[in-house]
């Protein structure tokens, strides 16, 4: 996935994304901590199809879901790693 950044000093972060696919969409995280996923036309179109705005408690729902492994699953890999490391170091 391509991405480009781009600000709005003080007030919003753009996030530009175009997937492999051609597909275009924009997330814009506002100031205020709202974000708004922005999706265009695939070409020639800088109009949005559609305009999805989303509170902040709703993008870490949305940011769970998107995520390829549950978060308790990526924090008990990072255990286990840890527990890994700790035993190569031997008693301390």
């Amino acid at each position: 996935m391509e991405i480009d950044l781009s600000t709005v000093p003080g007030r919003a972060v753009l996030h530009h994304c175009r997937t492999r696919d051609g597909s275009r969409f924009a997330l814009i995280v506002r100031a205020d901590g709202t974000r708004q996923i922005v999706v265009y036309h695939r070409v020639g179109h800088d109009a949005p199809l559609q305009t999805l705005t989303l509170e902040p408690d709703e993008a870490d729902r949305l940011a769970e879901l998107l995520h390829s492994a549950p978060i308790r699953d990526r924090v008990a890999e990072l255990e286990r790693r840890i527990d890994e490391l700790s035993g190569e170091r031997g008693p301390a």
